[in-house]
Parts: structure tokens; sequence; C-alpha cells
């Protein structure tokens, strides 16, 4: 070893890891673990930065609700419920009370770790992988993969030199956050080896907007229901995905968890529905088909109010004003005298209002990837891929991404233990 704690290279190893994200060192761990030969390679100088910005820097480590329908990609389901099944996230819960992070289960269902500390759940990943014996190469940029005929294992070319390995776990993510060092790097990988990529996406990111009433509430977070459907008529078209829950208006367009889970949806719909259209409710304890009933009995209640007192019983001024600018409305109009064409556009504003969104947040605000190497060249029993022995895949750079509230992070837990020791049995 050198000063830097570096091998020396060229570099002979039985697993050889690239990226050191939470999948990369998840698998590092339960191989060593498991007695294998590790290096990790990564071209940080500081390794795991997307788990130290997490969950406003407290790392949502998992869910209680993890479910594989909650989890998305093509035949994502049905792949992450074998993954899951591998590797729980009972199982993960113990792995970091075992650590020396105890979590804390909050009221949305998330775990935290009890010290509200990305940096605690970091550190102990990297020291819980040093006592393991694997090596973490940082400051090692990978620039090739290949199979290397002569030792029927692969080559690695980084930017300390060479090395072979008996088998790689390809983690190197997806393309969110690239300041954190995604930069889609393991994808060209993936196809240069004979892989397919979906195509890729931002995904819970915020939405974009041209509206311009809705940026006068930025600011303002309440629950609400959001539809994404595949045409312009929220009445005759395909609904494709409803979610419900917090929603804030930005002054740019719209963020919360509700906007953040359905902007990988609107992003991959939209290159096949030009029409593809998010419609907002205003009132999400409305439940769908009970809109003419609430109506009818709002009115009833406050047909002699105007439309602004009315409206004010439910809502903050500001948002009132817009849903009247939107409707095109006079606040002062008695709820009771208003046209059939002037009710329909009122409840359209506070049932199924039109979003004009035009587009998702770039990679750089986003949480996670849509899209990535094909589930279906892949073996869920062990992560290796199904076109070459040796090589195997962990993390976000498959075609899996999960909803917000830790999925992501069980995800890449899960997959790394299996990748790990998959590996590590092949590599004897």
């Amino acid at each position: 070893m050198n000063e830097d704690n570096i091998p020396e290279f060229p570099l002979q190893t039985e697993i050889a890891i690239i990226g050191a994200g939470a999948a990369g060192l998840m698998a590092a761990i339960t191989a060593a673990r498991l007695g294998a030969r590790v290096h990790v390679f990564d071209g940080a100088k500081k390794v795991g930065a997307k788990i130290i910005v997490s969950g406003g820097s407290r790392c949502n480590v998992t869910n209680v609700a993890v479910a594989p329908a909650r989890f998305h990609g093509e035949g994502a389901p049905a792949f992450v419920s074998r993954i899951l099944r591998a590797y729980s996230p009972d199982l993960t819960r113990k792995f970091f009370e075992e650590i020396g992070v105890p979590l804390k289960l909050e009221e949305t269902g998330k775990y935290f770790p009890v010290s509200d500390s990305s940096r605690q759940v970091l550190g102990a990943l990297l020291h819980t992988m040093h006592r393991a014996g694997a090596v973490l190469c940082s400051e090692t940029d990978v620039s090739a993969l290949e199979p290397d005929p002569e030792t029927d294992g692969w080559k690695l070319e980084t930017s300390r030199g060479p090395v072979f390995a008996r088998t790689v776990i390809l983690a190197t993510g997806g393309l969110a956050l690239p300041k954190s060092g995604s930069n889609g790097r393991g994808h060209n990988f993936a196809r240069a080896l004979g892989h397919t990529i979906i195509s890729t996406t931002p995904a819970l990111t915020p939405l974009l907007t041209n509206d311009v009433h809705y940026p006068l509430v930025s600011g303002i977070t309440m629950p609400v229901r959001l539809r994404l459907h595949a045409g312009n008529d929220a009445r005759s078209s395909k609904k494709i995905v409803t979610y419900e829950g917090s929603f804030l208006f930005t002054h740019r367009g719209f963020s919360g968890p509700v906007a953040l889970n359905i902007s990988r949806h609107f992003a991959h719909h939209r290159p096949t529905s030009a029409n593809a259209t998010i419609f907002l409710s205003l009132l999400p304890d409305v439940a769908d088909g009970e809109e003419a009933r609430w109506w009818h009995e709002f009115v009833g209640k406050s047909a002699k109010k105007t439309v602004f007192n009315a409206l004010g019983t439910l809502f903050s001024t500001k948002l009132t004003n817009v849903i009247m600018a939107r409707a095109g409305l006079i606040g002062s109009l008695p709820l009771g005298r208003l046209s059939k064409t002037q009710n329909e556009a009122l409840k359209r504003e506070l049932f199924y209002a039109p979003m004009d969104v035009f587009d998702v947040a770039p990679y750089d605000k986003a949480e996670t990837t849509a899209g990535g190497i094909a589930l279906a060249e892949i073996e869920p029993a062990t992560m290796q891929s199904r076109l070459h022995k040796g090589l195997f895949f962990a993390g976000e750079v498959c075609d899996v991404d999960g909803e917000l509230g830790g999925f992501n992070f069980q995800w890449a837990w899960s997959s790394g233990v299996v990748a790990g020791r998959a590996a590590t049995h092949l590599s004897r």
C-alpha cells in the first residue's frame, strides 16, 4: 500500500465495485463479510455525497410501507419483489441498529436515524466496510470496463492503472444530482457491453409551469390530489396515475411529495402523448365521483355568499383570488347566481384544474433517475447480467425508481446485498 492507503496498480482483486454510493457500499460490506477480496472504486475524493444530502441531510433510510407497487420501471414491481424477499426492510433496520445507527419511525412512515444525521449513516457504512476488509479507492475514475479472456474475468481501466477482477458490480448510480458524481457512466459501460438502456428522465423532481396565476401563491403548502391523464380532457381521457398528499406551490411550478412522485410519470408519458396533462384537485377529501354531490351541498349552504366569501371558508385569500382568476369570475358575484358555464368553470378549478406543466426540473434538482439498465437483462435471483457472466448491477443504475420516502435507499440496500452475495459466490 502507498502513502495514500491506495493499493499499487496494476491491481488484482476478486470483486471490483464501481461506485461508492449506497448500493456500492452495501455490496462491499456484504461481500467482504463473506470473505471476498473487495475493492471499491469511486472518482470522488469524498464518497457518499448523495447519502449526505438526502432527506434534508437526515437520510431517510427506509419506509414502513415498502411494497413492490411503490417502485417503477419496465417490470419493476415483480423484479423488486424478488429482491425485497432476499433482503427485507426488517433486515435493513436490524443492520443499521447493528452498525450503531438506531432508527426512529416518524408519522409519515419514514425511518430516519435517531441522530437525524446523514453523516452518521455514511460514517457507519464506511467504518463497517473497512472493518470487513474491503478497500476503498477514492479519487480513482474508471474509464473502461471489458471482459478479460485471459483471466476469464474483467479488466477495468482506471485513472491509477488497470485492475483485473474476477467479478464486477456496477453501482454507479444514474444521472440525478450530477454534482455528486452521477454522470451516466454506468449506463455507457452497460450499453457498450450490449445491454439495453431504458430511456432515462429525472424522477422525484419538481414540476415546471407556464401558468401565470399559480406562482402568485408560491410558498403555500396543502393536501391535494393530482391525476395524470393521457389527454387534455379530465372526463374522457385515460387516467394513468393518481397521487394524494402534501403539495407545494413554488415560484416556478410545483413541488412537495405528490408533485415529485408524479414527475417521473409525466416525463415518461409526455413523449408518447403530446396532450399528457396533470389535473389538480384542491379538495382531495372529496372522493372521485362525489364532486357533484359535494358541490350541490356547498352551493346550498353558501348560495347567498359571494364567490369570494364562499371560497374563503375553504382557502386562503391568496389562493381564493387565484381560483377566481383562473375561472374568470368576479368575487362579488353571489355563489347561487352563477350561470351554468360559471359553475362548471369554478368546479373545474376545485376538482380537475388543468395544470400548465411544460416540463420537469432537470437532473440537478432530481432525487433519482427513471430508466436505466433493462431489468429483462438482469437475473433477479443474483443481480447478474444475463449477457455477461461475472457482471452484476445494483442500485440506481438499473431501471428501477421508487417513490419518495426511503424507497430508493431500500432498493439500494437490498440490491447491493443480493449482488454482493452472488458475486462472492461466483468469485470462489
